[in-house]
C-alpha cells in the first residue's frame, strides 16, 4: 500500500486484509490494531470486509444517501492519528471534552469527522489546500 497517497484499491484492500487477519487470529500491526478497533464499532460493514472483489468494485453515491464505509473508516484512522499527535494543536483537548460530554469517543469522532469532511469539501471546491486553521476553528465550535 502506498503510505502517503494510497489509491482507492489500496485503502479497500488494507481494510479487507486487516479484517481477514483479525478474524483469522493473526498478529496485527499497530495501525491494523487501531483500524480493527474502529471496524468492530461498525458491524454494519463487517460483511463488506469479507468480499474483497465486491469491495473493490462497489461505488458509493452520496447523492443516493450512501456512506462509503472505507472513507468513513479512513477518516476514523486519520482523526485518531491527529488526536494522538495533537495536530492541529488543540484537537486532543477538544476530543477529550467531546468524548466526556457525549460519553462516547466514537460519537465524539463522528462530530469531529463532520468538521473534517466539511473543511475537505470546501478546500476541494475552492481548489485550495486544506486549512488546519479553518479545521481547528470548526472544531472549537463543537459542543
Amino acid at each position: 500500500m502506498a503510505i502517503f497517497n494510497p489509491t482507492r484499491e489500496d485503502v479497500r484492500r488494507f481494510f479487507c486484509d486487516t479484517w481477514k487477519k483479525k478474524t483469522g487470529g493473526q498478529i496485527l500491526t499497530p495501525l491494523e490494531t487501531i483500524a480493527v478497533g474502529w471496524m468492530e464499532l461498525h458491524p454494519e460493514y463487517h460483511l463488506l470486509f469479507t468480499d474483497i472483489e465486491g469491495a473493490l468494485a462497489q461505488d458509493y453515491s452520496p447523492e443516493r444517501g450512501e456512506t462509503n464505509p472505507f472513507l468513513h473508516l479512513s477518516m476514523h484512522l486519520s482523526i485518531s492519528e491527529q488526536i494522538a499527535i495533537n495536530q492541529p494543536a488543540g484537537i486532543q483537548q477538544i476530543s477529550e471534552r467531546l468524548s466526556k460530554q457525549l460519553d462516547s469517543e466514537h460519537d465524539a469522532q463522528h462530530r469531529i469527522m463532520e468538521c473534517l469532511g466539511q473543511i475537505m469539501w470546501e478546500a476541494q471546491r475552492e481548489g485550495v489546500p486544506l486549512s488546519p486553521e479553518k479545521y481547528l476553528e470548526a472544531l472549537k465550535k463543537l459542543h
